[in-house]
Order: C-alpha cells, then sequence, then structure tokens
C-alpha cells in the first residue's frame, strides 16, 4: 500500500510577517472588546465604527479596521476581508472567523474573538512555535474544527518555518490514523535521544521540532485523550490555555418563564374558587367561542 499523502496542495499558504508587538497589543484589546459585545443588539460594522477610535493611531490595526469596515459594509462578512489583508492577519485568524460565520457550524463569533485574543496575548510574550502549534490544534479539538483546512491554515502562521510548515500540512493525512502524543513524540529531542542511546542513525529520522520535555510528556500521553496531554503541557511548560465554550446563560429567561407560569395557576385557582362557590358563571366564555358553537340568537 503507497504512502498517504497530504490531501490538496503540499505548500503551506501565503505567510506574512511577525508583526510588531505594539501591533499585537492592540489586536488583542480589539478582540477582547469584540468579544464582550459581539452577539448583542449591534452589527459588527457598527463596533468596528465605534471601536476604530480607541485602538493606538501608531499602529496599523486602524488602517486594516478601515479596509475590514468598507468590506464588511458591502458584504456583511469579515472572512473575505481579513484574507485579502494576509499580510497583517494570519491564515488561522481569518479561518477561525470564516467558521464562525458559516450558517452550518457551530462556532460562534464571540468565541472566535476569544481565542484570538488569547492567541494575541500570546504572540505578546513572544511565542514559541511548539507553543503556538499546541495552541492552534486545541482550538481544532475543542471546537470540533475542520483538521484538514484548519491545519492548512496554521501551516501559514508566519511564527513557522518551512520545516514546520511541511510537518504540519503532513499531519493532514496521519491525524486519525496514529495517534497524537506518538506524532509529537517522534519529533522531539527525546525520540532523538534515545534513538542515539541505543546507536541507531537519526540522518532519516526528524525533523526534531519540540524539546526533549514536549517528548517525555507526549511518551507520558499514548493512548490517552489529546486533551489531558495539551492541559500537561500547560501545566509543566507554561503553554498557553485554550479559552473554553461558555454554555448560554439561561437564567435570563427563567423569571419571565416563571411569571407567565403563576399567571396561569392563578387562573386555574381562581375557576376552582368560582365552581366551589357555586358561582362559576360559564356564559362569559360563550361569546369568544360563539362561532364554533353555533348558538341560537
Amino acid at each position: 500500500m503507497p504512502p498517504l499523502k497530504p490531501p490538496n496542495a503540499t505548500h503551506p499558504p501565503e505567510r506574512g510577517n511577525i508583526l510588531d508587538r505594539d501591533e499585537y497589543i492592540e489586536q488583542a484589546h480589539l478582540f477582547e472588546l469584540l468579544h464582550e459585545q459581539a452577539g448583542g443588539k449591534f452589527p459588527i460594522q457598527d463596533l468596528l465604527e465605534q471601536l476604530r477610535h480607541e485602538v493606538l493611531a501608531t499602529t496599523r490595526l486602524p488602517m486594516a479596521m478601515e479596509y475590514l469596515l468598507t468590506e464588511v459594509k458591502h458584504s456583511g462578512l469579515l472572512g473575505p476581508a481579513m484574507r485579502q489583508l494576509a499580510h497583517y492577519f494570519t491564515p488561522f485568524q481569518t479561518y477561525l472567523v470564516d467558521q464562525s460565520e458559516s450558517d452550518t457550524g457551530r462556532f460562534m463569533m464571540n468565541t472566535a474573538f476569544k481565542v484570538m485574543q488569547a492567541e494575541a496575548e500570546y504572540r505578546v510574550e513572544k511565542a514559541n512555535p511548539a507553543g503556538m502549534f499546541f495552541f492552534q490544534f486545541e482550538v481544532l479539538c475543542r471546537n470540533r474544527l475542520s483538521y484538514d483546512r484548519g491545519l492548512t491554515a496554521m501551516s501559514g502562521d508566519p511564527i513557522y518555518d518551512d520545516r514546520w510548515s511541511k510537518w504540519i500540512l503532513g499531519l493532514r493525512a496521519q491525524i486519525g490514523l496514529i495517534d497524537f502524543a506518538d506524532l509529537v513524540f517522534l519529533v522531539s529531542e527525546d525520540y532523538r535521544n534515545k534513538l542515539k542511546a541505543a546507536g541507531k542513525p537519526v540522518d532519516d529520522k526528524g525533523p526534531f521540532l519540540f524539546g526533549e520535555k514536549e517528548g517525555r510528556i507526549a511518551l507520558a500521553n499514548r493512548r490517552k485523550d489529546p486533551l489531558y496531554l495539551f492541559s500537561a503541557l500547560q501545566r509543566h511548560l507554561g503553554y498557553p490555555a485554550v479559552p473554553k465554550p461558555v454554555p448560554a446563560d439561561e437564567t435570563q429567561d427563567l423569571i419571565p418563564q416563571m411569571a407567565r407560569r403563576i399567571e396561569r395557576l392563578e387562573a386555574r385557582i381562581q375557576l376552582m374558587e368560582e365552581e366551589r362557590r357555586a358561582s362559576l358563571d360559564i356564559t362569559k366564555f360563550y361569546e369568544q367561542n360563539k362561532h364554533r358553537l353555533k348558538l341560537p340568537e
């Protein structure tokens, strides 16, 4: 049986450049504000119109927001506009927004903004490729997003070099067939050290992208839920945690529902009391049902 090859293109999407730290600070601020107000009574174009004055004017984000605002007014969608700004927004950011705007998906826009805020905050703290990979892949796992399109978008992130991008693209054909912890271990320094200790060649192995600690943690989490691996990496190596979806608050509808039920109960109790006192006058119900009963005049 021939080896499996990644579907579609074998090259990552066009990559931009890593932005200045100030840009990521302002992105995190913008995504936080959009997360707080998305899904409310204000449409996205009104939010962009209002929030563009709150970001730092010395960054390029206000110009990006101007373009987003213009495109949203025409199409009503953010995703296509962000795709045109590939030099500023990463393909993974665009992918998240595309999924949140999909009619068939369950990925909400306020969740996408929360994830993008956490990702931008991690970039401010001088993110490394390993930590960013685990963060982005956990986003796909927790929100049940497409691995094929998600990994393709990840491979175009400017934080990854060509070795990372090629390996991430290759994962599309391996996810679901090989245990994820094994995939991480086989490209770690811990695996290379074990090969050298056993006297085996390492030239045909690799690429060795993860450190020794990542390899050990991956080996300890074989045949387990990948979420346990992500949690262990966050505890021991300080990698960022993915914001978890917040369940909808149903308490706001609870009081109106209780009020309607109490009104119905009061009406029933009143009828029962009138019937007990033999003072129930059912003729008051005749008028509204007169056309059905066909009563004589």
